[in-house]
């Protein structure tokens, strides 16, 4: 029997050496081929015979000592006779004792062939069980020797037929697998740690791997599981799997925010969710299992449960009482085999939202509606989804026909059949471009001109949804107001250029803008350097080598840079080098930019100086100054008093509703014109007053009725800025011969002053008392004040305070006040000190009759 296959005898067999010993074992091992008997006789004789010469030698060396005689040599031959016959016997003796012991061999010999075959016969019994249970077996004999492996695999089962192979576990079975079975055969090698386990080859096939401890040695079985155990371990995986499905799922349904509940066979509650414990008000969800507490009430329940007969799924929108409040939910309810399960969710926020959304959507129509710029919406379907009422106007089409939904295509047919449409040489092409909007993703705009003059600019807004939303914006009085616009920038390029002064522009940014000719002759500029739009910083360096005086350069700079205090004209007089005389002025403009002018007034200059001594000249140029602002202030008054008239037509319903901005726009523009026609009025009181021809319409006035209306007229600004208002009219003031309403023009003006520089909170008080036969009237508050140096000219004209975050008026009305106490052959004095208020006191005479002519007196008197 051959060593591998004894081994694999003990592997099957632990407990061979121990029933046949070691005697058996070497039975086994025995040699089953033995030398014939003739040849062991032979073998018995020769050794006999290699006797004979060692038995003879000494006879014959004592024969060479003596004579050699015949007696002797006779004697000699009988002995040597003997001794031969005595080995012969010997010889046969010890041959028939070999023969008998033969014997005994070979009876012993035919019972262990007897014992060898039926060992063998046990041996391929136990070998063929194992192969006919398709297992295989890896036996340890020691630490240091190969394991032995006895039986096979199916080659289905995934496992290597390579025994070397086989035991690289990690090559054939998955990684967790063969790590845990590594494992499991040192435990079991080292500690005899038996174990019983299920591997998965990277066949996706799984095997049963045994690890025992037999007959003092360590061995594992591998068997292919069979097809119930293969079904066996695809359910365990499944139901796992499923349980950790189910676990997930009720985690979820633990944390959602619905409401969630599982009902048996006879409808009562088995489980719920936490949401559905906080709806029902119980303090956790087994309680509220346990307690059965329902979230649907019997209308719920039953709505329910007429539905389900038509599908066990149902799915409801129900009002519901969900933790003390009335809310509606989507309620799923879903019924078994063994009973049913549901859901609902809070829907009410979401109902709220779409019902602002469809309030949102109907105010956007109507706010579409409203604007003169016609809109057209298209859905994904190129059909007509919304149009407003420019829409319709545009194009003049049917309200029937538009309400129909009518496609993109099918309108622009329409209205390229009305001549409607710019002119096309390929309408189909033109058309395919326009639709291809529908196919875009960025907004695309079209110019139409249209065949009755119009131009239109179209802008195509595709929806990221689908569909495109057209506007159509009629920009004919646009293009008509720019070409007016370029128009007249070249006529007042042209103007610039042929005028004899010398103008430069500066922006905001304080570099030159714009320069006429004489501005470049002026200074000896060179063009291509003002090309480079200079700084007025550099500008005014190269204009220093013909001027160099500093500080009237430096008030340039600060008029164009914005850095003075405020944005003023400014006016002054420059005598060059070369024997020049300048006159400069720095206008600033409404767009934050400034012109700088610069005129050559050196004749004028000699003219002026000699002539200085004629006053009457320069009344003469006052006079007409006068004039011409009166002239101005009725050309300005005229316009302004429309402007107002149809600002209040506007703001009246009757002339058809106006939307919120519009009608904030109207307001705004009663105001501004309201406020414009103040100063317009008060340029043109001090025009007449200069111009002589103001005339008092005297009347008996009573004092407190003055002062009540001119506060009456200031009531909203003293609520707004939260300033109180306190009068003191003696008892005795009575009334006095005077114009009405300029005494409350006189009075409205120092109270509006007061307030404009009074704090809020801050107090303005007005009294009127008696001084002897004078009435004194005074208007004082807690503001600002006045500085010094300011007070000589508080009574100038067009001199506007600005102080503090309070910004002055037009500089008008201290002026005027001043001008009608005057008239009235009264005076004016104000008291103030910067930081504690300021008083002004007005003294009417009292000595005027009614038939005074009451006519002001001129300039000249």
């Amino acid at each position: 029997m051959a060593p591998r296959r004894r081994a694999r005898i003990r592997a099957r067999f632990p407990k061979f050496d121990a029933v046949f010993g070691q005697t058996a074992h070497a039975r086994l091992v025995a040699p089953t081929v033995r030398p014939p008997f003739a040849h062991d006789v032979a073998r018995h004789c020769a050794a006999g015979l290699a006797v004979l010469p060692t038995l003879a030698l000494p006879a014959f060396a004592a024969a060479e000592d003596t004579a050699v005689t015949v007696g002797s040599l006779y004697s000699h031959e009988i002995m040597l006779t003997a001794l031969l016959t005595g080995v012969l016997t010997v010889a046969v003796a010890s041959a028939v004792g070999m023969m008998r012991v033969r014997t005994r061999q070979e009876r012993e010999i035919d019972r262990l062939k007897a014992e060898n075959r039926d060992i063998r016969a046990l041996a391929d019994r136990a070998e063929g069980l194992l192969d006919a249970e398709d297992q295989l077996v890896v036996v340890w004999s020691g630490p240091e020797e190969p394991p032995v492996i006895v039986g096979s695999l199916d080659p289905t089962a995934g496992a290597p037929k390579a025994r070397g192979t086989f035991l690289a576990f990690g090559s054939w079975l998955s990684r967790e697998s063969a790590s845990d079975l590594d494992h499991r055969i040192a435990a079991l090698r080292e500690r005899g740690t038996p174990f019983a386990i299920e591997l998965a080859t990277t066949s996706h096939t799984y095997i049963e791997a045994i690890g025992r401890i037999g007959g003092g040695r360590p061995f594992v079985r591998f068997r292919d599981l069979s097809a119930e155990r293969i079904a066996f371990a695809d359910l365990k995986e499944r139901h796992q799997h499923l349980v950790g499905e189910v676990q997930t799922i009720r985690a979820m349904l633990e944390a959602a925010p619905m409401p969630v509940w599982l009902r048996d066979a006879s409808g009562k509650i088995t489980w719920v969710n936490p949401a559905y414990a906080q709806a029902v008000e119980a303090p956790d969800p087994d309680a509220a299992a346990v307690r059965g507490l329902e979230l649907l009430d019997r209308a719920a329940t039953d709505a329910v449960a007429r539905l389900r007969i038509q599908a066990p799924a149902v799915h409801a929108r129900l009002p519901l009482v969900a933790a003390g409040q009335r809310r509606v939910f989507d309620v799923v309810d879903v019924a078994g085999r063994d009973g049913s399960a549901g859901i609902a969710t809070d829907i009410s926020d979401l109902e709220r939202i779409q019902a602002e959304l469809r309030r949102t959507i109907d105010f956007h129509a109507r706010t579409l509606d409203q604007l003169a710029t016609a809109v057209a919406i298209f859905g994904a379907d190129k059909r007509l989804e919304f149009y407003n009422a420019a829409y319709r106007g545009l194009w003049n089409l049917d309200t029937a026909f538009l309400d129909g939904r009518p496609e993109d295509s099918r309108i622009l047919d329409q209205l390229r059949a009305a001549r409607k449409l710019p002119e096309q040489a390929d309408f189909r092409l033109w058309k395919k471009e326009m639709l291809a909007a529908y196919q875009s993703l960025e907004a695309r705009e079209h110019w139409w001109h249209l065949p009755d003059g119009q131009t239109l600019r179209v802008i195509a807004n595709p929806h990221p949804q689908g569909g495109v939303t057209y506007v159509y914006e009629n920009v004919t009085e646009r293009l008509e107001l720019e070409k007016r616009h370029n128009a007249l920038v070249r006529v007042q390029g042209e103007t610039l250029d042929h005028l004899n002064e010398a103008v430069a522009v500066f922006g905001s940014d304080g570099r030159l803008r714009l320069w006429n000719p004489p501005f470049v002759q002026f200074w000896a500029l060179e063009e291509n350097r003002l090309a480079a739009r200079p700084h007025i910083s550099e500008v005014i360096g190269d204009c220093s080598r013909l001027h160099d005086h500093a500080q009237s350069w430096l008030e340039v700079k600060l008029a164009v840079t914005g850095l003075a205090d405020n944005r003023t004209r400014l006016v002054g007089r420059m005598d060059r080098r070369d024997g020049l005389t300048l006159e400069y002025a720095a206008v600033p403009l409404p767009d934050g930019a400034t012109m700088v002018t610069f005129t050559n007034v050196t004749d004028s200059v000699n003219v002026e100086r000699a002539l200085m001594e004629k006053n009457d000249a320069l009344e003469e140029a006052d006079r007409i100054k006068t004039d011409f602002v009166g002239l101005v202030s009725y050309e300005l008054r005229s316009p302004l008093t429309n402007i107002i008239g149809f600002a209040h037509l506007l703001a009246d319903n009757k002339t058809g509703p106006l939307n919120d901005k519009q009608r904030d726009y109207a307001g705004h523009i009663m105001t501004s014109s309201q406020a414009l026609m103040i100063i317009v009025d008060d340029i043109l009181d001090l025009a007449t007053i200069d111009a002589g021809i103001m005339k008092l319409d005297l009347v008996e006035t009573d004092v407190a009725a003055a002062v009540s209306g001119a506060v009456e007229g200031v009531r909203d600004r003293l609520d707004a800025a939260s300033i109180r208002l306190a009068t003191r009219i003696a008892p005795d003031v009575g009334s006095f011969v005077a114009d009405q309403k300029r005494v409350r023009q006189i009075l409205f003006n120092l109270l509006s002053n007061a307030i404009r520089f009074s704090p809020e909170g801050g107090e303005v008080r007005v009294s009127a008392v008696r001084d002897g036969d004078d009435l004194v009237l005074s208007v004082e508050d807690d503001g600002i004040g006045i500085p010094a140096d300011q007070l000589r000219t508080v009574f100038d004209r067009f001199h506007a305070r600005r102080q503090g975050p309070n910004r002055g008026g037009a500089g008008l009305g201290l002026s005027i006040v001043k001008s009608f106490v005057e008239l009235h052959g009264g005076s004016i004095a104000i008291h103030s000190a910067e930081g504690h208020g300021t008083a002004v006191t007005c003294r009417f005479p009292g000595s005027r009759h009614l038939d005074d002519s009451a006519v002001a007196p001129t300039a000249a008197e």
